[in-house]
């Protein structure tokens, strides 16, 4: 199976479903051509393809190794991150005071969708230099910005984000790594991290760790948190590398997917001479950490849509070339490709349209992230951070899990032989599954979701998504076209629903959060679905119009198709998933243990 970007779905979902833009129409990148997006797009395209994508088959079989103190990445990564860099990708969309090229985040968020396509372990260690840089950007001293940015920025130098503790996962107050300050503005850092994404490598000079600690007199619990840039490598004052930094990869995990990324055990000061400066304000790290965690929350669910599309396109390609049993109602003569078979082409619709959804999901909270950085006047910029907000648990958590049932149709579809290693379809599932546990597993967004997101704002964000939905959907209801109507019915059958959801939850939460808690994965789904079904819809409508203006009628009528197999299939659902929501705390009667395991 040759892989390929998908470069017209992508295109065309920036600009017709997603709402790319509105970017040019509210003057956000008045420099921004559409040529210039083109050559962009094209050129991800030859990248991914020809570079990163040979890398995904060997970097399963032949992952990252901790060899004598260091790690060596698949043979083949050293070469194409050298590439990544030569190519400008990692300065895609930071500021050009920064030395970035100022670009918009969507385009590097579709960077990100295809080099997770093309290879997941070797995307993700890039998207963790971003969330670093982006910290560094907010908090960092001129001093600090000045030793450190230009080469993250150009990826000349890599980051991680050091967190995660044997016993402190999702619950940061439980945090016990030390800072002590040595009295000349550094912090002697002792402790062990776990879970560190290319906390070691050897694909760069150096690695910028920043790293959650406590100081001396910090308060308990997440208000005691700092955050500290402690480098592999300390950095000269003139910006050459100086000696090697008392922190090192003590161990790496063995995981059920992404061989090729490097998953350390990270130790500080086992010799008493790991150094740190100070990132912001003392116990102030976990504003950092946000930073941090929202620019890699929207990224994981484009490692989702990424992983989600390589998973299709193999499906796809078996599916054309297996042959087995005949055309319904054919007893004898030839056997037929299995796509001709109904229940195989379910399953490749499905898996081709929650692809999509996801990715527009995707995408438009990436153009709401720049609006809402970007974008002259007030209103719009507040606009779009509300959306931003909204959209970011559910690209997380809706996008991450539909990966996990497109990567699992994928093994389906290709039968006995996706239980077998030798085809690839495996790897994608077993590289997809762990995008829902990281960066807050999805019941976490779930919970911010109702939490932060929908409490936090007494709903304003949520019903006003609610009523574009419902708005598009009448559009659709009044159009000649009895497919885009039929797409109307049901869009508008899952905004009513919910709406409902919304204001149960609303007024449930007053009276006891547990039926928010409860409610809170259903009701995440129930938006995603929704969500999706909104995007595709608006991508249906332009498509409608394309197609009777005589421009590839088949693509454009593919589009068309895909939303109404979507809006039979998804947003029915989610119309069902409001008893779900609804039933809350109530759903989760306590049955004790001794009689679950009897």
């Amino acid at each position: 199976m040759t892989y390929r970007t998908p470069i017209r779905d992508m295109r065309f979902i920036l600009d017709h479903a997603a709402g790319f833009g509105a970017l040019e129409k509210a003057g956000a990148y008045p420099e921004l051509s559409d040529d210039l997006v083109a050559a962009i797009l094209e050129e991800i395209g030859k990248f991914c393809d020809g570079v990163v994508a040979p890398l995904n088959e060997a970097s399963d079989k032949d992952g990252a190794k901790l060899e004598n103190g260091v790690v060596r990445t698949t043979p083949g990564f050293k070469e194409a991150y050298a590439q990544y860099v030569e190519g400008g990708w990692s300065s895609l969309a930071f500021p050009e005071e920064a030395g970035g090229q100022g670009l918009p985040s969507t385009l590097a968020v579709a960077l990100v969708d295809a080099l997770n396509a093309a290879c997941m372990s070797f995307a993700i260690g890039t998207t963790l230099t971003t969330g670093a840089v982006k910290a560094i950007m907010h908090a960092a001293t001129d001093e600090q910005k000045k030793l450190y940015l230009e080469k993250m920025v150009t990826g000349e130098w890599t980051g991680t984000m050091n967190l995660t503790e044997p016993q402190a996962g999702s619950d940061l107050s439980a945090v016990r790594t030390k800072a002590e300050p040595v009295g000349d503005g550094r912090y002697k850092i002792t402790g062990q991290k776990i879970y560190i994404t290319y906390g070691d490598h050897d694909m760069t000079d150096n690695i910028i760790h920043l790293v959650l600690a406590r100081l001396p007199d910090a308060p308990e619990g997440t208000a005691g948190i700092s955050m500290f840039i402690v480098p592999k490598v300390h950095v000269n004052e003139d910006g050459s590398l100086g000696e090697r930094n008392d922190v090192q990869c003590i161990k790496l995990e063995e995981k059920m997917g992404l061989h090729g990324s490097p998953t350390c055990v990270m130790s500080y000061g086992d010799n008493g001479e790991c150094y740190g400066t100070l990132l912001g304000e003392e116990n102030k790290g976990l504003r950092n950490m946000f930073v941090m965690m929202n620019a890699a929350r929207l990224d994981v669910g484009v490692q989702g849509v990424g992983v989600a599309e390589r998973a299709y396109q193999r499906a796809l390609a078996y599916a054309l070339d297996r042959k087995q049993g005949r055309a319904p109602g054919v007893k004898s003569g030839d056997m037929v490709a299995i796509y001709e078979h109904p229940d195989v082409r379910r399953m490749l619709y499905s898996m081709k349209s929650l692809t999509d959804a996801s990715r527009a999901i995707c995408y438009a909270n990436a153009v709401a992230y720049d609006l809402a950085r970007h974008a002259p006047d007030e209103k719009t910029r507040k606009e779009a951070k509300a959306l931003e907000e909204l959209l970011t648990p559910i690209s997380k958590a809706w996008a991450t899990d539909r990966a996990n049932d497109v990567t699992s149709l994928g093994i389906q579809v290709h039968g006995g032989m996706g239980y077998i290693e030798e085809t690839g379809a495996a790897q994608h599932l077993r590289d997809a599954r762990i995008a829902a546990i990281y960066e807050g597993t999805n019941g976490i967004q779930a919970i911010d979701l109702v939490g932060r997101k929908l409490q936090g704002d007494g709903g304003a964000a949520a019903k006003k998504f609610i009523s574009e939905i419902h708005s598009e959907a009448m559009m659709l209801k009044a159009a000649k076209r009895e497919d885009l109507a039929h797409i109307g019915e049901r869009l508008l059958e899952a905004a009513d629903a919910l709406l409902q959801s919304t204001e149960w939850l609303l007024d449930a939460a007053q009276k006891d959060q547990e039926h928010a808690l409860a409610a809170a994965t259903p009701y995440l789904k129930q938006f995603g679905n929704a969500a999706g079904g909104y995007y595709l819809a608006h991508g249906a409508k332009a498509a409608a119009i394309a197609s009777k203006e005589g421009q590839d009628p088949a693509y454009h009528e593919a589009k068309i198709a895909l939303a109404k197999f979507y809006a039979d299939t998804y947003l029915t659902e989610a119309v069902a998933l409001t008893d779900a929501v609804t039933a809350g705390a109530d759903a989760l009667a306590r049955i004790e243990p001794d009689v679950m395991s009897a």
